[in-house]
C-alpha cells in the first residue's frame, strides 16, 4: 500500500488548486464560459516544463482535473475533436447534486502505464558466484549476461523468490500502484498498457486515487452544485463525519470549525455521529435478539459503502446478513429534515463513496450533496476563510463517545460491544472488525465458510477506517489522535435506548 499519505506531495497541491479555483469560479465568475477556457492557463502560467515532458500535456491534464471537479466526464480522447473544456457545462451550471457517472476515472493522458507486475534486476546486482537467484527460480528464467543476472520476462511466473533471497536486494518488484492499492481487482489495462477501472467491480473507495503518484485518478466534485444552491438562498445544513477533527489545522476546535461553516454559508451544523449513535444502539439490539439467538449466523455493518456493495457484489450470499439499518449519514440527514423540511442536506465527510450512497435509488438518502474534507478546504481556501484564527462562536454537541468512535477501524465494532454490554450485559458479544476491502474479502470468505457463526463483522473499506478516507487532508495516524480526543470529550459515552427511534422511516 502506498505510504505517501499526509505528504504535501504536488500532486496533493494541484489537486487542491483545481477545487479552489473551481470554487472561485462559482464564487466570482460573471462570465463562466470564458473564466473557465481561462483556468488552466492561470494553473499552469509558466512555459518551462515543470511535471511532463511539455507545459501543453501539463494544461490537458489540468483541464480534466477542471471537468471532474466541475461534476463533468472527462473528454473522449480518441476524437479527433474532443470538444471544448467547457462542452456540457449548460448541464454542470445548476444549484443540485450533479454528476455524470462513474464517479472514479483515470485521465489518461496523466496516466504512467506503469508495469502491473514484474520483477527486474538493477544496477546494484554484483554479479555473484553464487549466483542464489538462478538457484531458487522455479522456471529457469534467470541468467547471467556480462557476469550480471538478467530475468526472462516471458519465462518469469512473478513468485518473487530471486527478490527474496538476492543478498544485495539486487531485484526489485515493480507494480502499478492503483492496481496494487484496489482490493477488489478493478484496475484494468487499455490498449495501450493505461490503467483503466472496470466500473461494474469498483465501489469508489479511492484507494487507487490516493495511492497514484502521478495524480491520473480523480473523481468527481459537487463543490461548484453547491456552491450554487448556496447562492441560491436556500436554507442548507451540513451534518459532518467524526473524522473532521484536525483536518483543518492542529489549532482548528470543533467548536472553530462549526463557526467557519456558518461563516461560509450553511444555517447550522449537525454532527453525523448523531445518526452513528442511533445506529450502534439499533445494532446492539439486532445483535442480541438475532445472532446471539442463532437465529442468523452472523451480522454484518452497513456504515461504509464500499464495504456493502462489495460485499453484495462479490458474496451475494451475505446480503441478508448486511443490517438494515440507515448509515449514520441517511440517519443523520433524516433527522435534519424532520426539523428543518425545506433545508438542503450537505454530508462533509472523508469518504468518496459517500457521492455513491447519496445518489443510490434504493434508499432514499435525503442527502442533498456529498463533499469531501479536501474540497471544502478548496471552499475555504476560495473564500479566504482562515480557520485558525475563527473565534469559535458555537459548541458541538449532538453525539456520543460511541458514535464519534465511528470514523476510526474498529470504531463501529467497538461502539456496538459497548451499548450490548452496558445495556444487555449478560449477553457474550463476538466482534470481528477488516479495513481494507483485501482484508475484508478475507473475513467475508471465512463468513461463508462457516467460520464466523455468532460474530458481528464490522468491515472497512479504507485501511485505518475513514480517518484514512480518500478525501482526507492530514496523516492517518495524526487524524486517529485527533478522533480519540474528541470521542474523550463526549459528554456520555453511549446512547441511551431508543435514540434510534429518532429518524424518520
Amino acid at each position: 500500500m502506498s505510504n505517501m499519505r499526509g505528504i504535501d506531495t504536488p500532486v496533493r497541491q494541484r489537486r487542491r488548486r483545481v477545487f479552489r479555483e473551481v470554487a472561485n469560479l462559482a464564487y466570482t465568475s460573471q462570465n463562466l464560459k470564458d473564466d473557465m477556457e481561462a483556468l488552466p492557463y492561470k494553473i499552469v502560467d509558466y512555459e518551462e516544463p515543470k511535471y511532463w515532458e511539455s507545459v501543453y500535456r501539463d494544461r490537458a491534464i489540468i483541464r480534466e482535473r477542471i471537468r471532474l471537479a466541475m461534476g463533468m466526464s472527462l473528454r473522449p480522447e480518441n476524437r479527433e475533436h474532443p470538444g471544448h473544456l467547457t462542452e456540457g457545462l449548460e448541464e454542470s451550471n445548476i444549484d443540485e447534486k450533479y454528476y455524470e457517472p462513474p464517479l472514479m476515472q483515470v485521465i489518461p493522458s496523466a496516466c504512467n502505464a506503469c508495469p502491473e507486475n514484474r520483477y527486474e534486476v538493477t544496477s546494484s546486482c554484483m554479479g555473484c558466484v553464487a549466483h542464489p537467484c538462478q538457484e531458487v527460480c522455479p522456471r529457469g528464467a534467470i541468467s547471467f549476461v556480462g557476469g550480471k543476472s538478467v530475468i526472462d520476462q516471458e519465462k518469469c511466473i512473478k513468485c518473487g523468490k530471486c527478490k527474496d533471497i538476492c543478498p544485495y536486494d539486487a531485484i526489485c518488484h515493480k507494480e502499478r500502484p492503483c492496481k496494487a492499492a484496489c482490493g477488489v481487482g478493478a484496475i484494468k489495462s487499455d490498449h495501450y498498457g493505461r490503467a483503466c477501472i472496470d466500473n461494474e467491480i469498483c465501489v469508489s473507495c479511492g484507494m487507487c486515487m490516493v495511492s497514484c503518484p502521478f495524480g491520473a485518478i480523480a473523481d468527481k466534485s459537487q463543490i461548484f452544485q453547491l456552491i450554487r444552491a448556496m447562492q441560491s438562498g436556500r436554507e442548507i445544513i451540513a451534518q459532518v463525519a467524526p473524522a473532521f477533527v484536525g483536518q483543518f489545522g492542529s489549532k482548528v476546535t470543533p467548536e472553530m470549525f462549526k463557526t467557519a461553516l456558518k461563516k461560509l454559508g450553511f444555517a447550522d451544523v449537525y454532527e453525523t455521529a448523531l445518526g452513528a449513535d442511533m445506529g450502534c444502539m439499533a445494532e446492539a439490539e439486532h445483535y442480541v435478539s438475532e445472532v446471539a439467538t442463532g437465529k442468523k449466523a452472523f451480522a454484518l455493518t452497513s456504515c461504509c459503502p464500499s464495504w456493502s456493495v462489495m460485499a453484495k457484489h462479490f458474496f451475494p450470499e451475505t446480503i441478508d446478513k448486511i443490517s438494515n439499518e440507515l448509515t449514520p449519514m441517511v440517519a443523520t440527514a433524516r433527522v435534519i429534515k424532520k426539523e428543518h423540511p425545506d433545508a438542503l442536506v450537505v454530508f462533509i465527510g472523508p469518504c468518496a463513496s459517500k457521492k455513491l450512497e447519496a445518489s443510490r435509488r434504493t434508499v432514499r438518502s435525503d442527502v442533498d450533496f456529498v463533499i469531501t474534507f479536501e474540497e471544502l478546504t478548496g471552499m475555504f481556501e476560495a473564500k479566504g476563510l482562515l480557520l485558525e484564527e475563527i473565534k469559535a462562536m458555537d459548541e458541538m454537541t449532538d453525539a456520543t463517545g460511541a458514535g464519534r468512535g465511528y470514523g476510526v477501524a474498529g470504531g463501529v465494532a467497538a461502539a456496538i460491544e459497548r451499548c450490548i454490554r452496558e445495556y444487555y450485559p449478560d449477553t457474550e458479544v463476538n466482534i470481528q472488525h477488516a479495513e481494507g476491502l483485501t482484508e475484508c474479502r478475507k473475513v467475508l470468505a471465512l463468513a461463508k465458510a462457516g467460520r464466523m457463526n455468532g460474530c458481528l463483522i464490522e468491515g472497512m473499506a479504507c485501511p485505518g477506517g475513514c480517518v484514512a478516507g480518500a478525501g482526507t487532508n492530514i496523516p492517518i495516524p495524526q487524524a486517529a489522535k485527533e478522533l480519540a480526543k474528541f470521542k474523550g470529550q463526549a459528554g456520555r459515552d453511549v446512547p441511551e435506548p431508543g435514540c434510534h427511534q429518532q429518524a424518520v422511516q
